[in-house]
């Protein structure tokens, strides 16, 4: 979508940023004053968007039967349900990605067809995707701008666009080279860059489906604030997580779809979290982290002064068998470099790796595997799964040395080991042979479970293990970490959500700026001692 396509109130804002004066403006401006640009007519509370009767169906599924969804001017709509349960089905509906088998839309009362995302995007509609919809090869900047770019003189207005990207991006408490392109950066900054880009769009109903899956504490207080802002100014935002405690910090209202049904919507003040537990797993979680602790056995790795220029910094640990070591800390601080230099996937440029004892030369993914090594990636889709190919395929593709005789690979072999993993993790899937493309987003963090579980790897690196899971499989995965660890598997796991690291570890390590900053036990740590340490104190 070029300049002329783009409507009057961005041409505005390209403007203001060609002349330099958008912070000039922005400061200028009240909520009431940009309420009244866009929405003259709609008094809060006023009913923003009605889904009535939805229904939706793939071959032999029914991902969606008879919901309906409100969301009034200037609230937070928290959607709610495990995984598989409709909500990203419905979501893909609203921002034109799927249409609907049967049901009705209205917008501020009129009823419409939404024909496309470029169509939702015309009517106001935009989307932060779960799974991130950036072009890897473009800069952070032409990410944000992509179809609506600042032009001059017929040309693209580069130093007005990266200049109005990294103001976004600021906004979000995100200092990033904007230039750079997003495939060098963290999935943390890219999931940031997703935000930008919907605010960017000025949209009326905003969908943000996991927006903090991959945020530390920080960024995630930095978004609310920017939600908060925008809810100042009529902004109706649909808001799609499994971390429970942002629910009541955030929403306003909430509903809980289980099974492709609506279950129940209520007033986000009038529900507990046991209330909307049970309502979505239609069952009692007593104990969201059901650590069970293991003997701690002998020295499983070892790593020694690894560092790699401009990310590691003399880095040295030991983890145990039967022991799960955590790893904390901010968006940047090396948690991600140090799981991929530890499996091979980027070079070290000095240090030693040991693995029981015994001196470890790991230049590739490959050598990690045969050293008895697991990774479970934080990018699920680019690092973790071959997207066309079925379940069976990513379960069994690199451990077909197992299933393989004389060079030739059974087929009946293969189908028995992807079913039982596909049976033991609860992967809801037609059938193993499945495209995990089709998959929700959880089911396709179990597939990789399962690849892993399948290799007999020794030692597992679990990178934000539980991001975009529901609770009630949350619990299944950690129950699969203790029985793991029980078994003398040597677990180190990294994750930003400090609940998680503090209710599942043994020990926890924090970086902070490409070093390890501090070491906890467990039970001596605190979200407070821990978050201090992560910022460097």
């Amino acid at each position: 979508m070029a300049w002329k396509h783009c409507d009057k109130a961005q041409r505005s804002k390209f403007w203001l940023i060609h002349n330099g004066a958008v912070r000039r403006a922005v400061a200028s401006w009240s909520p009431s004053r940009y309420r009244s640009l866009y929405s003259t007519d709609n008094p809060v509370n006023k009913l923003a968007l009605q889904m009535q009767h939805i229904r939706k169906t793939f071959p032999g599924v029914i991902a969606l039967d008879d919901v309906s969804f409100t969301l009034r001017t200037g609230e937070v709509h928290i959607l709610l349900g495990e995984n598989g349960a409709g909500k990203s089905t419905l979501m893909k509906i609203l921002s034109g990605a799927y249409q609907k088998t049967a049901g009705e839309i209205q917008l501020n009362g009129q009823a419409v067809e939404i024909k496309s995302p470029k169509h939702a995007q015309e009517l106001g509609i935009g989307i932060i995707y779960q799974e991130l919809n950036l072009v890897p090869q473009l800069s952070a900047a032409a990410n944000i701008f992509l179809g609506c770019e600042p032009m001059r003189f017929g040309l693209i207005d580069r130093s007005a666009m990266e200049r109005e990207a990294s103001r976004l991006l600021n906004e979000l408490g995100i200092e990033i080279d904007v230039r750079r392109p997003v495939q060098a950066l963290s999935i943390a900054a890219q999931q940031m860059v997703e935000v930008a880009k919907a605010i960017s769009l000025n949209a009326r109903i905003l969908i943000m489906d996991e927006p903090t899956s991959a945020l530390t504490e920080h960024e995630i207080n930095e978004l609310f604030a920017r939600i908060r802002q925008l809810k100042a100014t009529g902004v109706s935002i649909v808001y799609i997580s499994h971390r429970m405690e942002e629910l009541f910090e955030i929403g306003d209202r909430v509903t809980v779809l289980r099974d492709g049904k609506n279950v129940g919507t209520y007033n986000i003040a009038d529900v507990t979290k046991a209330e909307l537990i049970r309502l979505m797993a239609n069952r009692e979680l007593t104990n969201q982290f059901p650590k069970v602790r293991a003997p701690r056995g002998e020295e499983a790795l070892r790593v020694e002064h690894l560092s790699r220029d401009g990310t590691l910094h003399d880095i040295s640990f030991t983890l145990y068998r039967g022991e799960v070591l955590g790893i904390a800390g901010l968006l940047g601080s090396g948690r991600t470099e140090l799981a991929r230099a530890i499996f091979g996937a980027d070079k070290i440029d000095s240090g030693q790796i040991y693995r029981n004892g015994q001196l470890q030369l790991i230049h590739s993914p490959q050598h990690a595997i045969h050293s008895g090594i697991g990774f479970l990636t934080e990018d699920r889709k680019t690092q973790g799964l071959v997207l066309a190919l079925s379940v069976k395929d990513n379960v069994c593709l690199p451990n077909l040395n197992q299933f393989a005789r004389f060079g030739v690979v059974s087929n009946s072999a293969e189908n028995r080991a992807a079913q039982s993993y596909v049976n033991e993790l609860r992967i809801k899937t037609p059938s193993i042979r499945q495209q995990v493309v089709n998959l929700s987003g959880g089911n396709q963090q179990k597939v990789v479970l399962g690849k892993w579980l399948c290799s007999r790897a020794e030692i597992f690196i679990f990178d934000e293990p539980t991001r975009g899971i529901d609770v009630g499989s949350k619990a299944e995965i950690y129950e699969i970490i203790n029985q793991l660890t029980a078994k003398g598997v040597a677990v180190l796991m990294i994750s930003s959500e400090l609940p998680e690291i503090l209710g599942m570890s043994d020990r926890i390590l924090v970086m902070h700026q490409g070093r390890i900053n501090g070491e906890f036990m467990a039970e001596d740590a605190t979200q407070e001692k821990l978050l201090r340490c992560a910022l460097g104190e």
